[in-house]
């Protein structure tokens, strides 16, 4: 097995076996594969993280599974903050955002951010842009910021396509069997 193999975190949000006959068919793919986990961990685990420290962006990869419905996108990076030493109230703080006022402002205004982009995409303006910024967010971190949430979009509709390929590998077994009479 390929180290990109080993480590596809979409194959594994998907829920899908390393040697699954899904997993072989994106392999087909190498470098769309490579490409989505060199975003990853870019984006999500950098080793120089920058202006954008490696709890805010799984907070806000968190945030962007709990609002899009993928559970195992919320648990993996509920599972990441945990190790990065966010407790108990912090994580229920961003789960609950907006009602929470358990947050630094900072961290406030990219939760805020990643909510409209992420459920309203096309109603960003540059009044958010500037809210991030009066927070102290630098140039540098926007651009990261967006970069991130427009990646963790793009992952959300691979595991998408990751599943559905599954599910429709499964029913043609399935189907075959009740075909042939089991």
């Amino acid at each position: 097995m390929s180290s990109t193999a080993q480590h596809d975190v979409i194959d594994r949000l998907a829920g899908i076996a390393a040697d699954a006959p899904v997993a072989a068919l994106r392999r087909q793919k190498p470098d769309l594969v490579a490409f989505a986990q060199g975003s990853y961990d870019a984006l999500l685990e950098p080793a120089e993280p920058g202006d954008v420290s490696l709890l805010e962006r799984h907070a806000i990869a968190y945030r962007v599974g709990l609002l899009t419905g993928f559970d195992m996108v919320a648990a993996w990076h509920e599972r990441r903050l945990r190790e990065l030493g966010a407790n108990d109230d912090l994580v229920a703080a961003i789960a609950d955002f907006p009602a929470s006022e358990d947050l630094a402002p900072r961290l406030a205004a990219l939760l805020r951010q990643t909510d409209l982009v992420t459920t309203a995409p096309g109603t960003a303006a540059a009044e958010n842009i500037a809210a991030l910024h009066a927070a102290g967010l630098t140039p540098a971190a926007v651009v990261t910021v967006g970069q991130l949430i427009g990646f963790l979009a793009y992952q959300i509709r691979a595991i998408t396509v990751a599943r559905a390929q599954f599910a429709q590998a499964a029913f043609m077994v399935c189907g075959d069997h009740v075909e042939a009479g089991q």
